[in-house]
């Protein structure tokens, strides 16, 4: 009688261990990774997604921040995790999975095969943000002045959207100000009250706290048409740049090779919360706007939405660093 293939046997013994897994996820808690600091406007999006999720599968979920190299190191964390759907990357997919592959020279993961694709979540914008001492009041008065300053003018970023909107705006308008870079936009909050910074693209989460509080005055929206319930103008309008359209997109991932039972279980659950009211609530809050779908949703929309910051890259004269 011949002997079995060893290498085949630990492979089927494999995949009816994972087939076992999957049919009785979950067992344990559930760990969200946000690869942002705690408090930033990124980790308050990845809460409330894991606070839902803990609701809707009845496990305790565990929030992780891995902050650095604008949210790569959180997304390369998940990416080497075991595959057993206990390990969940809540993230801007359009920062660690397709801007960030323009703005570092390399990353220590391939945003596309590493990873399994769970859902999209939601959309959302920044805006465009100067003390409220500041005497411009229409991004035409800001470019002006920022003309005036020349090299001597300046920028914050806490994220790659934020630098690529500032750059796409300087190239277009043909300013000189320097960036600065930031963790988050929370860090620079401070530079930005005291006027060290001219300006800075916030994100919607936490630019509109400091525009509810009157600690910074909004200008203009990157999003590539009006927002309902913003008073604000987008870019493409203030700035006069029509191929202005900044909407940053967050999604769910995990590492490569999650059994497909364990995919549709947690595709599920986020659907759930996308739809619900209090969503829909957290959503107007923070002038985001749901952006539901499935794991054929993102793995299609992620090639996309790196072929369009290799433009925007492209276009903002971003150098990788």
């Amino acid at each position: 009688m011949q002997a079995r293939n060893p290498i085949a046997l630990a492979v089927a013994l494999l995949c009816a261990c994972l087939t076992a897994q999957a049919q009785s996820y979950p067992t344990k808690e559930l760990n969200v990774v946000v690869g942002l600091p705690a408090g930033s406007g990124g980790d308050v999006i990845a809460r409330y997604y894991a606070n839902k999720l803990a609701e809707v599968s009845g496990k305790p979920v565990i929030v992780e921040n891995k902050p650095g190299m604008i949210l790569s190191l959180g997304a390369d964390y998940v990416a080497k995790a075991q595959p057993d759907g206990y390990t969940i990357l809540v993230t801007s997919i359009t920062s660690s999975h397709a801007a960030n592959l323009f703005n570092f020279k390399k990353l220590p993961y391939d945003p596309v095969k590493d990873f399994t694709p769970v859902t999209t979540l939601q959309k959302g914008y920044f805006i465009l943000m100067v003390r409220p001492q500041a005497p411009w009041r229409s991004v035409a008065e800001l470019t002006e002045a920022m003309h005036d300053k020349g090299d001597k003018a300046s920028y914050g970023y806490g994220s790659p959207p934020a630098l690529a909107s500032a750059e796409l705006y300087k190239a277009r308008a043909g300013l000189k100000a320097l960036g600065v870079a930031y963790k988050t936009s929370m860090n620079s909050l401070a530079e930005m009250y005291s006027g060290a910074l001219d300006f800075q693209f916030i994100d919607s989460t936490q630019g509109t706290v400091q525009m509810r509080s009157g600690k910074l005055r909004a200008m203009a929206i990157t999003a590539g048409e009006r927002v309902p319930g913003v008073d604000l103008p987008t870019m493409a309008e203030a700035a006069n740049i029509p191929e202005f359209d900044i909407s940053p997109a967050w999604g769910v991932f995990l590492p490569a090779g999650v059994p497909q039972p364990i995919v549709t279980q947690l595709e599920y659950w986020f659907n759930q919360i996308v739809k619900m009211e209090a969503t829909r609530d957290y959503l107007a809050k923070t002038h985001a706007t749901a952006f539901p779908g499935d794991a054929k949703t993102l793995a299609a929309f992620l090639p996309k939405e790196i072929e369009r910051w290799r433009e925007l890259s492209r276009l903002a004269k971003i150098v990788p660093q």
